[in-house]
């Protein structure tokens, strides 16, 4: 008799990853858990970003008509910066005008916890506030979870790792050693509130019609890494990413968010930073945070939820 904590498929964490591996399990009829660290989906996601359709497309073909999208991108510009100047060339056809449009910005907190929801309806059972300690293996095989709840151990055919490039989990299980700092980046962004009219007239685009800059040169002090700036519906996403290890390097020990600062009025006209502002530091959370509410233990609150 299977134990009732067996599922056919567990998905940890509930990013597009995770909830495109826990939608399509549900889907396809099997018995699925999504485990997510925080207090719902999306909750420790600050930034904005860029959703490209296809992907999105093959398993949820209606997307474009219910997920909380910002705007469709028209134009494209790539910049090149020194301390007072700047080159650059764009990309703008009424091609990317003509729906179903191909990429999208999004504001990732409304965009997870929408794709979570589509997840729940495809019957699968999700648990947050809970945080994966460790794999269960038997031998060489993932058959389950230890999670950091009382009665924490959860089981299932298939487990889905979701939880990022800096994943606590593959490491603690030797599938992979530290990540070499020439091998991801880090970055760090804000979000600067705007009136929709606002942004129309000095990004000269329409309504739902978006706009994406990309910069690099002096905006990373020297580093390997690029700048950015997108246009949501009454926001603006900028943000600076370099590598870690050139941080390291960095006579200046700059932090990312000190980059970030520094180079805010570089990345377009200063007139275009007026408005109120959203701070977030795109960073993997503290692995040790998770269950912040009751202690009830995982096997009661899945029979509850049975």
């Amino acid at each position: 008799m299977r134990d009732p904590s067996q599922f056919d498929a567990i998905a940890v964490d509930a990013g597009p990853s995770g909830n495109a591996a826990a939608y399509v399990t549900a889907r396809s009829g099997l018995k699925a858990l999504q485990i997510e660290r925080g207090e719902y989906p999306g909750s420790e996601n600050v930034q904005g970003a860029i959703l490209y359709a296809d992907a999105l497309e093959q398993i949820i073909p209606d997307f474009r008509d219910h997920a909380p999208l910002e705007r469709h991108i028209i134009e494209q510009r790539m910049w090149m910066l020194d301390d007072t100047s700047f080159v650059g060339t764009h990309v703008r056809s009424d091609d990317y005008n003509k729906p179903p449009y191909n990429r999208y910005t999004i504001i990732r907190a409304q965009f997870d916890k929408w794709f979570s929801s589509k997840v729940r309806e495809a019957g699968a059972l999700l648990i947050c506030e809970t945080t994966v300690n460790h794999l269960i293996m038997d031998g060489d095989q993932v058959v389950g979870l230890q999670c950091n709840r009382e009665h924490g151990e959860v089981y299932a055919d298939i487990v889905i790792l979701a939880d990022g490039v800096n994943s606590t989990l593959t490491r603690k299980a030797g599938f992979h050693g530290e990540i070499r700092t020439g091998n991801v980046a880090l970055a760090v962004e804000e979000i600067l509130l705007m009136p929709e009219k606002t942004i129309r007239q000095r990004f000269n685009v329409a309504d739902q019609e978006g706009f994406v800059i990309e910069m690099v040169g002096r905006i990373t002090e020297g580093m390997t890494g690029t700048g950015f700036l997108y246009t949501n519906k009454e926001s603006l996403t900028i943000g600076v990413g370099c590598m870690p290890g050139d941080f390291k390097k960095n006579p200046n020990r700059m932090s990312t968010y000190v980059l970030l600062k520094k180079n805010e009025a570089s990345s377009v006209d200063r007139s275009t930073h007026r408005g109120r502002r959203d701070e977030g530091v795109l960073r993997s959370p503290d692995p040790r945070r998770g269950l912040q509410c009751d202690s009830v233990s995982l096997r009661q609150w899945l029979d509850d939820r049975r």
